[in-house]
């Protein structure tokens, strides 16, 4: 049962909910820097906050470079399947801001 109450006691947090939603929707990795600008939160918090995400295993880093990208961790677990199914069920109005202004830094990194 710890596993299961880590899990939802790390997606009680607003922000760290918008950070796997966006990590469920946009279904590319993003470093630090891009969600603290999303976001709009310092990227001391930003870091505590993934940092709790990693801890109840919800999502992975990969370092590239000098870049640090997290992603979601991949799983057949049905619980998390579940959780990640609910999260994905947020409208997308609900982050209409947050999930355009990710895009477009993607974009830019892109480019």
């Amino acid at each position: 049962m710890e596993k299961y109450t880590k899990i939802l006691k790390a997606l009680s947090d607003e922000t760290r909910l918008k950070i796997v939603w966006l990590l469920t929707n946009i279904d590319e990795k993003i470093c630090v820097s891009e969600i603290v600008e999303v976001l709009e939160e310092r990227q001391y918090n930003i870091s505590r906050h993934l940092r709790i995400l990693k801890d109840a295993q919800l999502i992975e880093e990969v370092k590239e470079g000098k870049w640090v990208f997290y992603y979601l961790t991949s799983t057949n677990n049905e619980f998390r399947l579940l959780m990640q199914k609910t999260i994905s069920a947020i409208p997308e109005k609900d982050m209409k801001k947050e999930l355009t202004k990710c895009k477009t830094l993607l974009d830019r990194r892109e480019k």
